[in-house]
């Protein structure tokens, strides 16, 4: 069974998620990174892109306090975290590997091997085949008992999940931000979207948290 996903993401308010500087732009408030620690909290995993860990090198945890929380519900006490490469470009001396639980990278056959030898006591290292196929990559998780997946960008990991019809809900905060450079990074990418530009997702929950408004689509 396929686990839940869940598309987490802050933008401007022109979309952008980014803006071209070389300092990550800071789009939430402190209540929002704490309703984001909630939401990670509850899921089973969450999942970055590559490029996302080479730009912010994060390291991707929930809180003590929510730690505390996931363990007194019988769950491990971090999510696992996952992230997902064709090239294999990842230095294993990054955040990402040294703070949490279990870690799992998604590749394909041409970087497989080379990602094992990197990453040899850091993570496991899954083999997708001649492409990375994100179909698979959730049968697989599923198969590890993950039923509610985070995915926390970038762009291209979004635009994957949302293009090919697999993600079942979207939280996006939207910052009292305009970025308004041509070339800064957008929450999605030009593709093919289910139902294209005539379809509606429902609308499940608008609120604000603290000065960013968040809104929850269902989108299936």
């Amino acid at each position: 069974m396929r686990p839940y996903v869940l598309l987490s993401v802050a933008t401007s308010i022109d979309g952008c998620i980014d803006d071209t500087g070389a300092q990550t732009l800071v789009l939430s408030g402190a209540e929002d990174r704490d309703r984001v620690d909630r939401v990670r909290a509850d899921c089973d995993a969450i999942l970055v892109g590559a490029g996302t860990i080479r730009a912010d090198n994060p390291r991707l945890v929930v809180s003590e306090r929510r730690r505390t929380e996931r363990i007194a519900r019988g769950s491990p006490e971090h999510p696992h975290k996952v992230t997902v490469t064709a090239s294999g470009d990842l230095d294993p001396g990054l955040r990402f590997w040294q703070h949490g639980g279990s870690k799992l990278v998604y590749t394909a056959a041409p970087a497989a091997s080379r990602l094992r030898t990197r990453l040899a006591g850091l993570a496991d290292v899954v083999d997708l085949g001649a492409e990375i196929d994100l179909g698979a990559l959730l049968d697989d998780l599923g198969s590890r008992g993950v039923r509610r997946l985070m995915v926390e960008g970038g762009g291209q990991i979004h635009t994957g999940f949302l293009s090919r019809g697999l993600a079942d809900e979207i939280h996006l905060a939207i910052a009292p931000i305009v970025v308004g450079q041509r070339d800064a990074p957008r929450f999605l990418n030009p593709a093919s979207y289910p139902g294209g530009p005539t379809r509606r997702m429902r609308l499940a929950e608008t609120r604000p948290v603290g000065d960013v408004v968040l809104v929850r689509y269902l989108a299936r």
